[in-house]
């Protein structure tokens, strides 16, 4: 440790460290301050010297020469040559020691250092962005899913009524074709001929024909059987939740939401999580087939004491099978 004492005030360097120890006019006693040389300016040091003694109203840094210098100034350049701290017009000649290392190579190992802890935060504050995210996407997704839940009983419930609407509306679309059946059969063979009943038939062929177009004309669909009693099911669910007042249009928002939310909890999750999701599906597996086959070899050698291996009453899996079996569960999973 190197101490210069130049009047009233030193400079030591301790572990690398620059210390002033200044003299405060209030009290009349030294005042030891460490310094950074790269992180901290000539401005930082004044106001640290204010900070401590509110009697310090004016203070500055000047060169030999008188030239004042700028609190920008880092601690290191103020440093290198001597200085003089005035205080309160009152001045203290410096002369700093020389640096035990040089600045040039500080700097460039704290540069260094700066470098590899902006890496290490950028990877720690990506990860902590991740899960920040995702907690705060799984928690949207949970709010919305209280508050689907009871919409999705009410619609449940309206769709089953309209599902009987249009089934009872099928079935006597049924019994009208068969009432027709049966009036065009005794015309036809009770009451008349079938020379006079053909045009007849003829006509409500035709105007049922006619009846499609025009279906084809109001909906703009083909008159398909199973479109007609899902469009007949959609109006009478629409129907129904008019009467009791059911919002389908915010169901569909939550819906629609919810869609995204998991969307983008699968791409924050990314691959790596439904890898390590199918990973942990195959160990659990393991474990289960290692417990039954342990739990089998105990019981069939309790049961049968000869020396003699009896077989296991689970038949090994081939290789080809199990994996078949992990590509199907990862199918599933997908």
């Amino acid at each position: 440790m190197v101490i210069f004492n130049v009047a009233e005030v030193t400079v030591e360097y301790h572990r690398g460290l620059p210390r002033i120890t200044v003299p405060l006019p209030s009290r009349s006693e030294k005042c030891m301050f460490t310094l950074k040389p790269i992180t901290q300016t000539v401005g930082d040091f004044l106001d640290i010297l204010k900070q401590e003694d509110p009697a310090v109203i004016d203070a500055s840094i000047t060169s030999t020469n008188g030239v004042r210098m700028g609190a920008t100034n880092r601690i290191e350049t103020m440093l290198l040559d001597d200085f003089n701290l005035i205080i309160n017009d009152k001045v203290y000649p410096v002369s700093p020691p020389p640096p035990i290392e040089k600045p040039k190579e500080n700097l460039r190992q704290l540069q260094d250092l700066q470098c590899l802890i902006n890496q290490l935060y950028e990877t720690f504050n990506a990860r902590e962005y991740h899960v920040e995210m995702e907690r705060q996407v799984m928690l949207q997704l949970e709010e919305v899913r209280i508050e689907l839940e009871p919409l999705e009983q009410q619609l449940m419930a309206l769709d089953e009524a309209a599902v009987r609407r249009s089934t009872y509306a099928s079935w006597g679309v049924l019994v009208f074709m068969a009432m027709q059946f049966g009036c065009l059969a005794r015309l036809t063979w009770w009451e008349y001929s079938w020379d006079i009943m053909e045009p007849v038939t003829y006509f409500v062929t035709y105007a049922t024909a006619m009846g499609c177009y025009i279906y084809y004309l109001l909906t703009r669909q083909e008159y398909m059987l199973p479109e007609v009693f899902n469009r007949e099911r959609l109006i009478g669910l629409h129907k129904k939740a008019k009467k009791i007042g059911f919002d389908l249009q915010r169901y569909n928002q939550l819906k629609e939401e919810s869609y995204e939310l998991e969307m983008m909890l699968r791409l924050i999750r990314g691959p790596l999580h439904m890898q390590q999701c199918i990973v942990e599906q195959r160990r659990r597996e393991r474990l289960a087939q290692c417990q039954k086959s342990s739990s089998s070899s105990s019981s069939s050698s309790s049961r049968s004491p000869s020396s003699s291996p009896s077989p296991s009453p689970d038949r090994t899996v081939p290789d080809d099978a199990k994996k078949s079996e992990t590509t199907a569960a990862s199918k599933n999973y997908r």
